[in-house]
């Protein structure tokens, strides 16, 4: 099996502009019939993303005495975790946040924040928040 041909498309209002020719990639193609397919590219999660849990997790890890380690674990098996089939047995894993995407990251975030507040009376801010500043000072 030939390995897939990338096309990258690229639309912002009505413009619509490609990483490369599409005739060219086309003319690489062996005849025969084809299924193109479109897939919205998933951005990473972002540094300041992660930045803010982090600095969250530190917030959490200095009220709680837990170490920062484990709050984090804490979070990703009770939020990132998913059902896979193992050699037929259903298994249950932990997602680190390495691979999540931006959407998924920012799901995760809205998850501890409202459960920090709701479990242990913890109010974590937002960048945009009044008093984040202050909050960035501190755990930075």
């Amino acid at each position: 099996m030939s390995k897939p041909k990338s096309l990258i498309l690229t639309k912002n209002g009505e413009q619509v502009s490609f990483n490369k020719e599409p005739a060219a990639v086309f003319s690489t193609l062996r005849n025969g019939r084809y299924i193109v397919t479109i897939v919205k590219e998933k951005e990473p999660r972002s540094l300041d993303q992660n930045s803010l849990m982090w600095m969250w997790f530190s917030c959490i890890s200095d009220e709680t005495q837990t170490p920062v380690q484990d709050v984090h674990d804490y979070y990703c098996a009770k939020f990132l975790r998913r059902k896979i089939d193992w050699n037929g047995v259903e298994r249950t894993v932990v997602e680190g946040t390495r691979k999540l995407d931006k959407e998924r990251m920012s799901t995760f975030l809205d998850q501890i924040q409202a459960d920090a507040l709701t479990e242990l009376g913890i109010r974590l801010p937002r960048p945009e928040d009044l008093y984040f500043n202050e909050f960035y000072e501190t755990y930075k």
